[in-house]
């Protein structure tokens, strides 16, 4: 005869079941928080390098240096070469641990201003490139972004040492 009676964990082994849930919780969050691998880092670092001197060319009054045809030619294929790369990693990535590829997990007062910097910094030289007509303003908008890539990516590493 069945009886619909619930049964109920000591005390203990509630305590016991909620600390290894914490662990499990804890380990899957460095995980999904784990870098990029670094070939992809080192794409991406690239990618961000070229984007201010890609956007200029594609913006310039009058052409500069190549036509903006072409330049907006480079900017198509670039990006479209970092999505496949990035949707790569993140199924290898997927494949390796089992676990996606998480950016909500990343510390916010690390991302936070290098989802506004970042762009605001690719933008601006820009912009800045438009209405003086200097290409260093390029220049140093791609390499303070490629060290910028560089660093994240290394302090994303050292998250993960001291969170594994």
């Amino acid at each position: 005869m069945e009886t619909n009676e619930v049964i109920r964990p000591t005390p203990q082994q509630a305590r016991a079941t909620l600390a290894e849930l914490e662990r499990v919780q804890a380990s899957t969050a460095a995980l999904s928080a784990t870098p990029w691998p670094h070939w992809f880092a080192t794409a991406l670092t690239l990618y961000i390098a070229a984007i201010p001197l890609v956007y200029g060319g594609m913006t310039a009054s009058p052409q500069w240096l190549l036509p903006k045809a072409a330049w907006s030619i480079i900017m198509a294929l670039a990006t479209a070469g970092y999505l496949a790369l990035f949707a790569f990693a993140a199924a290898a990535w997927r494949k390796k641990t089992g676990v996606a590829l998480r950016l909500d997990v990343l510390p916010k007062r690390a991302t936070l201003p290098l989802a506004i910097g970042l762009p605001a910094l690719l933008v601006g030289a820009v912009a800045a490139f438009r209405s003086t007509g200097q290409p260093a303003w390029l220049f140093a908008a791609s390499g303070i972004g490629a060290a910028v890539s560089v660093a994240f990516h290394r302090a994303f590493v050292r998250l993960h040492r001291k969170t594994a």
